[in-house]
């Protein structure tokens, strides 16, 4: 089991604009039978304006292939179209669950 991270640093005023993508994309992978995305904004942090969204996944094969298929969603290709405007840097975190 795998638990991924994506932080993002929003530009300011847009972390509600970013958390409603990725709620539409937290939809689309229920909908496909994937658990859903936690996602958090920052209380208080190194960055302000932080999105995370978490994730539990069997394998990094299943990232790869829950990746594909939700991007090939029209729906979720629409809703995350753009989201680079959104933001000024981020990064992905893999950790293994021991």
């Amino acid at each position: 089991m795998f638990m991924s991270r994506e932080i993002m640093h929003c530009k300011p005023g847009k972390v509600k604009d970013l958390v409603e993508k990725f709620k539409i994309f937290s939809e689309a992978l229920k909908g496909m039978g994937y658990p859903p995305l936690r996602i958090y904004t920052d209380v208080s942090g190194e960055n302000y304006w932080t999105v995370v969204a978490e994730q539990d996944v069997k394998s990094l094969d299943e990232m790869a292939d829950m990746s594909r298929k939700t991007m090939s969603d029209p729906k979720v290709a629409a809703a995350m179209k753009g989201y680079h405007e959104l933001v000024n840097d981020g990064r992905r975190e893999l950790y293994k669950t021991e």
